[in-house]
């Protein structure tokens, strides 16, 4: 991200009450749980599903592909819009699991902050700390969420020196727990001085608050008891002597997180995080780009594509572009310029989100993230702008790591699956090379999962069964380089060739001994693991 301007200009009071924010975590730690939960609070939706509950129940908000409602996990990254206390929060969704870490990386461009949770049992783990150094290449503010504190969970202290180390951010207590596991009963919320005192019978109830004048204030002995609030106490008053006191300009940039205990499921200290995020969480921030960056109070529209979704209704072949808006103020019915392109674009059916529900979106400003339904024209990348030729820069696309040949059950239609696996390539749910030599498709992901849930999808949307084999190849990686270069380069190693959905040039390769070898032979030829989707 850029440098966090301390004297960013005042931004008009539409754009300045936005809160554009992920939620990130390891798979299981309760993130899809605490989505759902701001959806409640934030009056979006009147009955949190579970991810583990039976029946219709289960069915979470942010869930929608089969896949995800059959297994209980999140593989696609899920925007959401509504309003809490004066603010517009714009949540994004994304998945845990690290065979869809793609999906994060590319969210986390489009957003201002995140929201990192952490399970109280389990601390900080590996998929955590990937996604951490991604928000720490972008120098995102991070508010913490220790989760599950209703269950056996490990001591506060040792939760906090895990992030402080792991992670090398600083943390800052924002609530206290009183009670761990069984005996975990609310928390002490620092920053008002109250009491969180938590009900296990209703999940769906609000935490109920008892006002306290600091921690000598005879009504938490009332509350409280005797043993738990001496420990309690212990523990503050150390807290207060190793801890650092809160600083908003270092969380906004990125060295302090502030920490919040509750437990997702039971809705607690879900509302005392919000509120965090209402009152710290920064506002939409300016956005990196060509020729220059681009600063949210701009009157001028302008807007880029961090994610493409394909058949989000499968009764329709749609696509819809995630936009965030990155300046201006946008109405339904706008021409907008279509950068790539240079072609104007009608904007007459934008949509807001509410997971798989939507809305059409009359107005959008700075901030939000809006889905435009298009029929391919949009990809990751692209720029919209009301004119001016800047494109947005930054939004990754990765090598994969897993290669495997695709063929339709059905060789009469392989011109069938050319089209579907392109669509899936343009929405970045893998890459898909065709090679210079041979037929058929050679399809690459980031983690094993991405296979079936490509199979599954192929089937359900286009009634075509296809089978994924083993390929010769095990990497692929993108050619530049000057164009004669390139050119004798292609022509010497014609059977490692392929081209990838945009028709760049790939060299798909076997052994690290054939990246060495190009490193050696073509010194005016670079091999490349990441393409950035500047279009």
């Amino acid at each position: 991200m850029l440098d966090r301007a301390h004297n960013q200009p005042e931004l008009p009071p539409e754009i300045a009450r936005r809160r554009t924010f992920a939620i990130i975590s390891h798979p299981d730690a309760g993130k899809t749980t605490l989505t759902e939960k701001f959806l409640l609070y934030g009056g979006a939706i009147q009955m949190a599903g579970q991810v583990r509950a039976k029946g219709e129940a289960r069915r979470t908000r942010s869930d929608f592909m089969q896949m995800e409602k059959d297994r209980g996990i999140s593989v696609s990254a899920s925007a959401m819009s509504f309003d809490f206390d004066g603010h517009r929060f714009n949540l994004v969704d994304t998945p845990g699991h690290s065979d869809f870490s793609e999906d994060t990386y590319r969210t986390l461009t489009a957003v201002d902050a995140a929201v990192m949770v952490i399970d109280g049992a389990k601390g900080v783990e590996s998929q955590t700390q990937k996604l951490f150094e991604v928000c720490r290449l972008r120098d995102l503010p991070i508010l913490t969420f220790c989760n599950k504190m209703d269950r056996e969970s490990r001591d506060t202290f040792e939760i906090i020196d895990e992030i402080q180390e792991n992670l090398a951010i600083d943390v800052t207590p924002a609530s206290w727990p009183i009670g761990v596991g069984r005996d975990f009963m609310g928390c002490y919320d620092l920053i008002n001085d109250r009491l969180e005192l938590m009900d296990r019978a209703d999940r769906n109830k609000v935490a109920e608050s008892i006002e306290i004048k600091g921690l000598d204030d005879p009504k938490l002995a009332e509350h409280v008891p005797e043993a738990q609030l001496k420990q309690f106490l212990e523990e503050i008053e150390m807290a207060k002597e190793l801890l650092p006191e809160f600083n908003h300009q270092d969380f906004l940039d990125g060295t302090l997180t502030p920490i919040w205990f509750g437990s997702a499921i039971n809705s607690f200290g879900v509302q005392e995080l919000m509120q965090g995020i209402a009152d710290y969480g920064p506002q939409p921030q300016p956005q990196k780009a060509s020729p220059r960056a681009i600063s949210p109070e701009e009157p001028k529209v302008c807007g880029f594509v961090f994610k493409v979704q394909a058949n989000m209704d499968p009764k329709h072949r749609d696509r819809v572009a995630f936009v965030r808006l990155a300046s201006g103020h946008f109405l339904r019915g706008m021409k907008l310029t279509h950068v790539r392109s240079k072609k104007q674009m009608s904007i007459t059916n934008p949509v807001l989100f509410l997971a798989s529900d939507r809305e059409l979106a009359e107005e959008a400003w700075a901030g939000d993230i809006m889905g435009i339904p298009n029929h391919g024209q949009l990809r990751i990348g692209d720029t919209l702008t009301e004119g001016e030729m800047i494109r947005a820069t930054g939004i990754p696309s990765f090598a994969p790591e897993l290669l495997q040949t695709c063929r339709a059950g059905d060789p009469m239609k392989a011109k069938h699956l050319e089209k579907a696996l392109m669509q899936f390539a343009e929405e970045g749910a893998a890459k898909v090379f065709k090679p210079a030599f041979g037929s058929g498709f050679i399809v690459g992901v980031v983690g094993a999962l991405q296979f079936e849930v490509l199979a599954s999808r192929i089937e359900l949307e286009y009634g075509l069964p296809v089978r994924f084999e083993a390929s010769q190849f095990t990497s692929a990686r993108w050619v530049t380089g000057d164009k004669a270069a390139v050119d004798k380069f292609i022509e010497a190693n014609k059977q490692h060739i392929s081209h990838d959905n945009d028709g760049d040039v790939v060299f798909l390769t076997r052994l690290q001994w054939d990246i060495d070898r190009v490193a050696r032979d073509y010194p005016d030829v670079t091999l490349s693991a990441t393409k950035e989707m500047m279009v």
